[in-house]
């Protein structure tokens, strides 16, 4: 068969193939078995147009992430009064440009009641609870500031400490925190003030001034032994050497000691410094251990501090204020929460944990922060996600899950693994 015979035959197969496939796509659609037909009130299936293009799969439309609500500005200030007995001024600022509805509460400590409270103030009591509260409901304009009071009683004439908190509509999100301590006019200070200055540093300046006298005694006598040689070389005749001629001997003279009168003031003031220095060494260090404290307690970095209810604590990273402290009723899993006041006071982002974050009972045993009840209670928003920014305040609910009619009777707060951290006594 000639060449040109058989290519023209290949060539016609080819184009015979393609002419199958574009024929497949307008052949009559399969049916599908046991289809029922197509009734009166029943659309008969709808054709696809082969000059059309295949639609493509369905693609789930993304979510788009909602964000929160922007929290009301609302900013609270306490201020005490001089006055005879325990009085407090409350001012309620709303900085926003729409009205809000908040909840004012001022914690009373226990012993302490409210004598006179202004318009719109109740006092209340909490369950299973001996202090006391006092509550106002109110609605502030864009702008406006609210000023509350309260004057308080109490047996003793110690200072008092009252925290305020302005709570959402529901009182459980707090919106903003302060607190004031009110003292008797008069009424001296009882807390220790650790020396500072020249007071701080007077045992290294003992030490250091006895370690130079001991130096200065040591050159001296050195000195004095370096120059017995050279002059005696120096009154010989003999050239050549510094020493004396063995011709004509010197008479030998007896060494010089130091005085007794000089060794012994020298020894006792030596031995006083240093048992003076390993003395107060040791006393600062007792001193610094809390008898009361727990094993997690023995942290490398900071000093412990111990507190009440609206007293700012400072530890290694954070200063620490607790508010206020509840607990819902029952017997089984129930939950307590803490409202908590944390200002980084360093100059660098800090990062703390749930974990470190602890409520202890009265029998001893603890329990951490319940990190996804604390984040619904912050409206969805992990607290311990992002570090506190340096210079940044935070006032945030702090969820606990006790097992137990027990309620907590101390939490510990705590900014890292190493840090002293605080311990807040609650009522």
């Amino acid at each position: 068969m000639p060449a040109s015979t058989r290519h023209h035959k290949a060539l016609a197969a080819i184009v015979h193939c393609i002419g199958l496939l574009t024929a497949l796509p307008v052949l009559p659609a399969a049916t599908v078995p046991n289809a029922p037909p197509a009734g009166p009130l029943q659309p008969a299936a709808a054709t696809p147009d082969p000059s059309m293009p295949a639609a493509p799969p369905a693609v789930p439309t993304p979510t788009r992430v909602v964000e929160p609500a922007a929290r009301p500005k609302v900013s609270v200030r306490v201020a005490p009064e001089q006055s005879a007995a325990p009085r407090y001024r409350i001012e309620v600022r709303n900085t926003g440009r729409t009205p809000v509805e908040t909840t004012v509460r001022q914690e009373l400590p226990q012993g302490v009641s409210a004598t006179s409270v202004s318009d719109g103030g109740r006092v209340v009591r909490p369950s299973g609870s001996a202090a006391t509260a006092v509550t106002w409901q109110l609605k502030l304009p864009p702008g406006g500031t609210t000023t509350l009071g309260t004057t308080l009683t109490t047996a003793s004439r110690a200072p008092v400490t009252a925290p305020t908190c302005a709570f959402a509509s529901d009182g459980q999100q707090p919106y903003d925190c302060a607190s004031a301590t009110w003292a008797a006019s008069g009424a001296a200070a009882t807390q220790t003030q650790e020396p500072t200055g020249w007071r701080r540093q007077a045992p290294a300046l003992l030490a250091a001034g006895v370690a130079l006298l001991v130096l200065g005694l040591v050159g001296l006598i050195t000195w004095r032994r370096r120059r017995r040689p050279v002059a005696a070389a120096l009154a010989s005749d003999g050239p050549g050497t510094i020493y004396p001629r063995p011709a004509a001997p010197r008479p030998s003279v007896r060494r010089r000691k130091p005085p007794v009168w000089l060794v012994v003031p020298v020894a006792a003031t030596v031995l006083a410094g240093t048992v003076g220095a390993a003395a107060w060494s040791a006393t600062r260090q007792v001193t610094a251990i809390d008898t009361d404290s727990q094993p997690t307690n023995g942290a490398w970095k900071g000093t412990g501090a111990s507190g009440v209810l609206g007293m700012p604590l400072r530890e290694d990273a954070f200063e620490f204020t607790v508010y206020r402290m509840t607990c819902e009723p029952g017997r089984g899993a129930r939950q307590c929460q803490a409202t908590v006041g944390v200002r980084n006071l360093t100059r660098e982002h800090q990062s703390w944990h749930g974990k470190l974050q602890r409520a202890y009972l009265a029998n001893g045993n603890w329990v951490t922060t319940d990190e996804s009840a604390t984040r619904r209670a912050n409206q969805g928003r992990d607290v311990f996600a992002d570090p506190v920014a340096a210079g940044s305040r935070l006032v945030l609910p702090l969820v606990f899950t006790i097992n137990g009619r027990e309620a907590p009777q101390r939490l510990e707060l705590r900014s890292g693994v190493f840090s002293a951290g605080v311990r807040v006594d609650v009522p």
